[in-house]
Formats: C-alpha cells, structure tokens, sequence
C-alpha cells in the first residue's frame, strides 16, 4: 500500500469555513491531489490545537459530533455542517502506538479540524478521529509521538494536522491584510528550517526571539511537530505561506506529496 502524506495546515479564522479564496482552492486541491494519487484514506487523524488537554486523549465514538467551539460568528457559520463517522479501527491503533494514551469522548470534532476539511475532503465521507494535543509534554516528546505514529501512514491513514506556526490573538491587527514584522520573520524561520528538515530548530523554537510574540501559548504551534515527527525526513510542499491579521500565520507543509 502506498504510504499516505501528512499534512499540517494553518486554519486561522473559523470564517474560512466560509470563504472561497486562494486559500481554500489550495485545500480543495491538495484534497483532491491525495484521492488522484493515494486513493481514497481509509481514515484521518487529525491533530487540532482545539483539543488542548493534560494527556494524550483519542476519540472512539462512531458519530463524533461536531463542535462549534467559537464564539461572536454570523449565523451562517453555526450552520454549516460537516459530520464524518468516526472509524473505530484507527483509534485502536492509536492505542496500540501510545501505550500511555486513553479513551475520551468528551469532545467532538472542533473546529481547527471541520473548518479545513470541509475544503479538503467537502463531502466528509472520510471517517475522522481525533488526538489530542498533549499540553503536558515537551516539544520534544510532541515531535516524537508523530514518529511514534508513523506507521498509520503505510495502513492506509492520513495524519492531518491543524494549527498556526504564527497565532496570538492578543496581538491581532484588524485592518492589516498580511503580517507583522515579527510574524513574517517568524514563519519565515520555521519554513526554511523544515525545507531543510532542521528539525533541532523547529523542536527549539522558544529560543527564537519572535517566539513569544509568534506562539505566546504552545496549542497551536505543536501540531506542527507531530506532522514533523510523522513525516521525519521528508521534505516538505510549502502551500499558503502567507500571514493576515498581523499575527496569524496560515502556511502549511504536506509531505509525501511530489507536486
């Protein structure tokens, strides 16, 4: 079977449920360049800075139900409806891979996964699984449970995961179209360093000194790590790279892809 890529998107704003933009043709394309080229995954594990928790928690429910964890959004975007089963197989081999992982169904599919995956994958026929995001660990340990995770991709697994190398909502500039300086020089950071799979610098990326500016909370940067550790070694498809509202970041990676 034809190992699966792994991708890592930015998602931002909720509202790109919403829009029709060059961000969103891009992930309808890449969706749709994985179906051409891998063939349809049996599932997808995605990997949201929304689910946020003190340990590594999978979904196991056969309807996962969809959260709208947002709050202050037009009507229109409470509206829109995107509810994969759940596929209880891979979250059986997620135990099996993350001995110290366990059960929750608490949570649902949040919006750092249903917002992107309604372009990438619009019909939701693909079943989805959540991994929570461990916020109790090291960098370093995020990283390495993506190379613990590894082998879904050889089963027929897509890993997808959802967050912002760039994201502070404290920081965030209403009228400004593109970047801060401090965003810019942070993504610009990060990507040449997973062009070249210097991933020492992506595990370390507190020593940067735009990090606190770019990632004042880890939620949303460690997603990136367990697509880096999934995917070591691979070189990455650069997509999005672009920054809005002064401080978020919406560049993504997928590896395994050849385009």
């Amino acid at each position: 079977m034809t190992k699966m890529p792994v991708i890592f998107t930015g998602h931002g704003s909720p509202m790109i449920a919403l829009e029709k933009n060059d961000l969103t043709r891009t992930f309808h394309d890449l969706g749709k360049e994985i179906i051409d080229t891998f063939g349809r995954p049996k599932a997808i594990l995605s990997l949201s800075a929304h689910w946020y928790t003190r340990g590594s928690h999978v979904q196991s429910s056969p309807f996962p139900r969809q959260i709208f964890d947002m709050y202050g959004f037009p009507k229109e975007l409470y509206e829109v409806k995107y509810e994969p089963k759940g596929f209880h197989p891979l979250t059986e081999r997620v135990l099996s891979l993350l001995p110290s992982a366990d059960i929750n169904d608490d949570w649902g599919i949040d919006h750092g996964s249903w917002t992107v995956l309604t372009h990438f994958f619009p019909d939701a026929s693909i079943p989805v699984v959540q991994l929570s995001i461990d916020g109790k660990i090291s960098p370093r340990a995020s990283y390495d449970i993506g190379k613990a995770l590894s082998p879904l991709r050889e089963e027929g697994y897509l890993i997808f995961g959802s967050g912002n190398i760039v994201h502070n909502l404290y920081k965030v500039e209403w009228n400004n179209e593109g970047g801060s300086p401090a965003a810019d020089r942070f993504d610009a950071f990060i990507t040449e360093a997973v062009k070249k799979r210097d991933d020492e610098k992506v595990i370390n990326y507190e020593d940067h000194d735009d990090a606190a500016y770019a990632a004042p909370t880890a939620d949303h940067f460690l997603p990136l790590l367990y697509t880096l550790g999934a995917a070591e070694g691979e070189k990455p498809l650069v997509f999005n790279q672009v920054r809005n509202l002064g401080s978020i970041s919406m560049t993504g990676y997928a590896f395994g892809l050849n385009s």
